[in-house]
């Protein structure tokens, strides 16, 4: 009979998850070491999830240590408020992972077809797809990804790190503007007047 125990020392799924979700990273670009960074802030966050998961379940070690009792299942290790709302938590971290890598790709395709072809003396703004409506799709991509996580096995250090995560890609976000605007003027102003940066309609 599978148990919650049961989930943890199970280091194939800790690797599983890591290369799982690591494969996103694969559609994104870094022409400059900055960029760089939030994407170690991603993996950082994926491989806490993957080893208080599947691994050993720090946070609720480290928390039964310092208040001297266990916490419940769902507060702060196992299935996220398992107690109050059930795997909801999971169900919603599939439908966000699923949707997140979509539009990681199609961001990904719509860029590397017009944008990324300025070697050749073919760049320009890009505005196909689910460019659209948002200007940074993988961005909000990862962000849906690590909120995924975070809704199915919400643990210490997840909830540490996922705020910092959004400040990096909005940071990265205003800079990636800022360097298009240089690059296309007028063109890129009027495009971000009729777009969102990250979710369509809202913000």
């Amino acid at each position: 009979m599978e148990t919650l125990e049961s989930h943890f020392h199970l280091w194939y799924g800790v690797i599983f998850f890591i290369l799982l979700y690591g494969i996103a990273i694969l559609f994104v670009p870094f022409y400059k070491k900055m960029d760089r960074k939030p994407a170690t802030a991603y993996m950082a966050f994926v491989i806490a999830f993957a080893i208080e998961m599947h691994g050993i379940p720090m946070s609720m070690y480290f928390i039964s240590w310092l208040i001297g009792k266990r916490l419940p299942e769902g507060v702060l290790w196992g299935h996220t408020l398992v107690n109050q709302i059930g795997y909801l938590g999971m169900y919603l971290n599939i439908a966000l992972s699923i949707s997140g890598i979509m539009i990681i790709a199609n961001g990904w395709y719509n860029i590397y077809h017009k944008y990324w072809a300025k070697e050749a003396g073919k760049g320009k703004v890009v505005k196909t797809g689910i460019y659209k409506y948002i200007r940074h799709p993988q961005y909000t991509g990862f962000m849906m990804i690590t909120l995924g996580m975070l809704l199915e096995w919400a643990t210490l250090p997840m909830l540490l790190m996922w705020p910092f995560i959004v400040w990096l890609y909005n940071r990265l976000a205003r800079k990636e503007e800022k360097d298009m605007i240089e690059e296309f003027g007028e063109e890129y102003l009027s495009y971000m007047e009729r777009t969102k940066r990250f979710i369509p309609f809202v913000i």
